[in-house]
């Protein structure tokens, strides 16, 4: 290994390393508590050396966001295949219905185990654009993990990605109001079912 490619892979390492402290600090004990001097103090490097990678809080919240975002596309794909491949008809109602539930089961999933990323993805700010031309890569690739299960559940004559959008914005509605106390958590279930059942057209 060369000496430029061996600090390529320390640059990338101390990155990771600074990400995951940042989450794992904000996971703990919520994102008030992330500051560079703590990040710098958990990881044992200077501040300046944090700020050769982040130039800022926002910076490392924006990178937790994308991780998170990965996480949850990669989840969201394992649960309609999951149910896609425990139904023996996956083309009847009782297949796509169930891999929609599913769907919608593994995002809530994910928002209720991950707060701290969530409201990294969602709720603050972390420079990432959302819905244009300059949309990260992970970003995108969220959406359409959505929208390969969600796509064929639309409806006649609605447009695929607007119903992702209406059906992704109830999932975090559901998400939200929950974790904040505002729907009683043992309805959640029905919640579901209701979701999937009323807006889902199979």
């Amino acid at each position: 290994m060369s000496v430029q490619e061996r600090k390529q892979r320390e640059w990338a390492e101390r990155e990771r390393l600074i990400v995951a402290t940042a989450r794992e600090l904000a996971e703990e004990q919520g994102w008030d508590a992330v500051t560079t001097r703590r990040l710098a103090e958990r990881i044992e490097y200077s501040q300046p050396v944090l700020y050769s990678h982040f130039r800022g809080k926002r910076e490392i919240i924006g990178a937790v966001a994308l991780q998170g975002a990965a996480e949850l596309a990669a989840e969201l794909r394992g649960a309609a295949a999951e149910a896609e491949a425990g139904a023996g008809a996956s083309a009847s109602v009782e297949g796509v219905r169930g891999r929609v539930t599913a769907l919608a089961r593994a995002y809530l999933d994910f928002a209720e185990r991950n707060p701290a990323v969530y409201d990294a993805m969602f709720q603050l700010d972390g420079g990432l654009a959302f819905a244009a031309e300059d949309t990260p890569e992970a970003l995108k690739d969220g959406f359409a993990a959505l929208l390969e299960t969600l796509r064929d559940v639309a409806g006649e004559g609605v447009e695929p990605g607007l119903f992702t959008e209406v059906f992704w914005a109830s999932l975090h509605g559901l998400a939200t109001l929950t974790r904040a106390g505002r729907l009683p958590v043992g309805d959640a279930e029905r919640r579901v079912w209701l979701l999937v059942s009323r807006l889902a057209v199979v």
